[in-house]
């Protein structure tokens, strides 16, 4: 019974998650304008626009963004070997670093 409850959590969560391909549907799912995160980031718009057309990124750059944009709990999470490792990406944010 509980492995059944655990597969049904799994699928729920599954169908619960956004693949995003780019920051811009990060920022849209905030329901934040270009100009409202960049004024959160200390940017120009501009700036904003062309960080989200990039393909390529710093990973502190992107939790820059992601915390403007509220997002909690970031995460990265990678297969290998058939076991699934969660990492925490709130020690890449900005001010972390230090």
């Amino acid at each position: 019974m509980a492995e059944r409850v655990a597969e049904i959590r799994e699928a729920s969560a599954r169908e619960d998650r956004i693949y995003a391909m780019n920051l811009a549907t990060i920022r849209k799912a905030a329901e934040l304008t270009q100009d409202e995160l960049a004024q959160r980031l200390g940017i120009d718009q501009s700036v904003v626009s062309k960080t989200e057309r990039r393909e390529d990124m710093l990973l502190s750059t992107l939790m820059d963004h992601l915390s403007a944009a509220g997002v909690e709990d970031a995460k990265m999470v990678v297969h290998v070997n058939g076991r699934e490792i969660e990492l925490d990406l709130r020690s890449l944010q900005h001010d972390a670093r230090g």
